[in-house]
């Protein structure tokens, strides 16, 4: 064979088999493309919900999907609303530690922000003018996102090691903050939890699956006249 129409053989091999790609029936065609859009990530648009707090918010001890933000997703599914929940809770984490990253956070779009956090300021004995401090930095720099989103605040107790004089001060900062932002308060986030050996785990501080069920009920109807 000449070495021209050697040369020539592979490339007309691939012609031929282009063309026969090119003479897909546009049935087949469109089969292609609908399996296309199946298989293709779907964003979701649904309006987001942030739930920023402690080992509580996390579910330390349980399994995530029994945490008590991932049970107000499910009521929030039950009644037709079209929010979808972060849980952005963090284990250990102080109200300094929610300060430092909440304006990470706030870079999505949020539509409500429910913050809980404090509990380990308490823990700790932290100075109560600290801890308003930082939950303040933290609803100012939600009032700041654009848009801002609706406010709701957690409110904690301290336990009673370091005396009433400051329970009643860590009590106080709270009610106080959520009046002075305009924030919807839940009162207690462990009310009907805290200090019940049924509903807590061997600690006597993280809830079991059947607490965060009661932890879901009191911050869904806190939650649920905003959406």
């Amino acid at each position: 064979m000449p070495v021209a129409l050697v040369a020539l053989a592979p490339l007309a091999g691939c012609r031929g088999r282009t063309a026969g790609e090119a003479r897909v029936s546009p049935s087949s065609t469109g089969a292609s493309h609908e399996a296309a859009r199946e298989t293709r990530p779907v964003a979701d648009d649904r309006p987001l919900i942030v739930f920023v707090g402690t080992s509580l918010t996390a579910g330390y001890g349980i399994d995530p999907d029994d945490a008590f933000p991932a049970l107000v997703q499910k009521k929030l599914d039950a009644a037709g609303l079209r929010y979808r929940v972060l849980n952005a809770g963090v284990s250990g984490e102080t109200s300094a530690g929610a300060r430092r990253r909440i304006d990470w956070l706030l870079r999505q779009r949020v539509a409500v922000l429910v913050l809980e956090t404090g509990a380990n300021d308490g823990l700790r004995g932290q100075d109560p003018g600290a801890t308003r401090e930082n939950v303040q930095a933290i609803l100012d720099a939600a009032r700041r996102a654009q848009p801002p989103p609706k406010l709701v605040l957690v409110a904690m107790e301290a336990l009673p090691n370091y005396g009433e004089d400051y329970r009643r001060q860590f009590r106080a900062i709270f009610p106080e903050l959520a009046k002075r932002n305009g924030a919807t308060l839940v009162p207690f986030l462990l009310q009907g939890v805290a200090g019940d050996a049924s509903l807590n785990q061997a600690d006597g501080i993280h809830p079991t699956a059947a607490g965060h069920r009661r932890v879901a009920e009191t911050v869904w109807k806190a939650l649920q006249p905003i959406l």
